[in-house]
């Protein structure tokens, strides 16, 4: 090679891995390697299925492989925190609880949502049902409310554990109908379900996903769903808590994808846009509706206000029902 020219590609050369390193590739996180996605609860649960549909069609369309690691406990806390230790390829699942009410909920926290995590997308909405037991004598949210009005400390409802989107669809419940009623926490989501088919529990608030085979089979009696303003999809004769008379009800079951602070805000938004075409697959978006989940995405910020409106809900709920704080 003409030595001018050597020496002029030397000169040039740490332009050249500087463009490389900061362009498109670096926005995707090194294309190839594998992404770490953390789920902070049980593998089979509904967040890991609902997360696996997600990764697994990610992976195909990435080319690169999408890595799901279930770090339960601790309401979630334990995995968030596993997603701050993580590099810029590391994100995780973030919902309702870990995002918006165990700031509120728990005295302190191991993580600072806005200063530690990177909202990336708004993956799905999921929604609850309130149901009752096949027995019960309540057949619509009238009957139950009528009844807890009667009875004040009386009824009980179950949940997988304090501040639970179950735990708190009861809380909402109290806070707008200024009702007295029993919050059992339990280990898990089918414990809590044994009680309530043995007549042991009078309601509870399950996700939908959960919800509709219990009510096909006949085992439970569904009473309304907790989206506002339009009935879901599997469950179409059951109204919608507004509907039922409990004005201004609604309980989203939200979760998406954050990342941590080592992660760039062109390699968020580049990952949104990776997650966005993947919610518009056709296979996704049916196996996500056939599971009570509706799709969502849009762009870092729009998760970002999304989880500070919550994040305020919760905390005035919280506080206005007098929910004592978690250590």
């Amino acid at each position: 090679m003409n030595p001018r020219l050597l020496n002029r590609f030397a000169l040039l050369l740490p332009l050249v891995l500087w463009a490389v390193q900061s362009g498109p590739s670096a926005a995707q996180g090194n294309a190839g390697q594998a992404i770490t996605f953390v789920v902070p609860s049980a593998a089979g649960g509904s967040p890991d299925v609902l997360s696996r549909i997600i990764t697994n069609q990610w992976s195909q369309n990435a080319h690169r492989p999408v890595i799901v690691e279930n770090k339960p406990g601790a309401a979630g806390n334990i995995g968030m925190v596993q997603v701050i230790r993580g590099n810029e390829l590391t994100v995780g699942y973030g919902n309702i609880n870990t995002l918006a009410v165990n700031r509120a909920l728990f005295s302190t926290l191991p993580y600072d949502v806005d200063k530690d995590l990177v909202p990336v997308s708004h993956l799905f909405n999921l929604y609850n049902v309130l149901i009752v037991p096949a027995a019960s004598s309540a057949q619509s949210v009238k009957d139950l409310l009528t009844e807890a009005r009667k009875n004040p400390g009386k009824l009980s409802y179950g949940a997988s554990g304090v501040g639970t989107t179950g735990h708190m669809s009861g809380e909402l419940l109290n806070h707008l109908e200024k009702l007295n009623t029993v919050f059992v926490p339990y280990q898990g989501g089918p414990a809590a379900l044994q009680d309530l088919m043995g007549g042991r529990l009078d309601y509870m608030f399950i996700n939908s996903s959960e919800a509709v085979p219990l009510i096909k089979s006949g085992k439970v009696r569904a009473l309304a769903v907790t989206q506002l303003g339009k009935r879901i999809d599997q469950l179409p004769d059951v109204p919608t808590m507004d509907e039922a008379g409990v004005k201004g009800y609604e309980i989203v079951s939200w979760g998406g994808v954050v990342g941590n602070r080592k992660m760039t805000p062109e390699q968020a938004k580049a990952l949104a846009a990776d997650l966005d075409k993947v919610l518009k697959t056709s296979n996704v978006r049916e196996s996500l509706n056939s599971l009570g989940a509706q799709p969502v995405g849009g762009t870092p910020e729009d998760f970002k206000q999304l989880i500070a409106r919550e994040t305020k809900k919760w905390t005035d709920i919280i506080q206005s029902s007098k929910i004592e704080k978690l250590n």
